[in-house]
């Protein structure tokens, strides 16, 4: 047997998103295209915010399960550039699904949010940001996302 992993918290993310568009459906499903329009960022040793212009590329397959592809683009206080990407799924009943899209902040135990994180930092202070890989348990809320995000040593 391996050695099993260790998760350290690194940050929370949240971010609002502008009015999804809507393709209906498409060859792979529905797709919802997600752009934020404001967000933040706050861990251990880095804060700022999330830059206008990324989003989630949502598509409802036909299993019923939601992939993410999810690509932001973060900037520190100090001014550095953090380019995030993740790719996940989110699972929900369908009452559950309806309950968040009428604007309610359904508790996150009560469906599935997870996504794989990758980052990609220039600074030498976040370079230990590109060396892991990232795992983030999410959160729906009435227009936006609130994602915790650990490191997987």
């Amino acid at each position: 047997m391996g050695v099993a992993p260790d998760l350290a918290l690194q940050m929370r993310i949240a971010v609002e998103f502008d009015a999804p568009r809507v393709v209906v459906d498409g060859p792979l499903g529905g797709r919802r295209v997600l752009h934020v329009t404001s967000g933040t960022f706050e861990g251990m040793a880095l804060r700022g915010e999330v830059l206008p212009g990324g989003g989630d590329w949502v598509v409802a397959r036909r299993d019923g399960s939601i992939e993410l592809d999810i690509r932001f683009t973060l900037r520190t206080v100090e001014d550095e550039i953090i380019y995030f990407r993740g790719a996940g799924l989110f699972l929900a009943s369908e009452a559950i699904t309806a309950r968040i899209r009428s604007g309610e902040n359904v508790p996150a135990d009560q469906y599935y949010f997870r996504t794989a994180v990758l980052f990609e930092a220039g600074s030498a202070r976040l370079s230990h940001l590109n060396q892991a890989l990232h795992v983030g348990v999410g959160q729906r809320t009435a227009g936006g996302m609130i994602t915790d995000v650990y490191s997987v040593s």
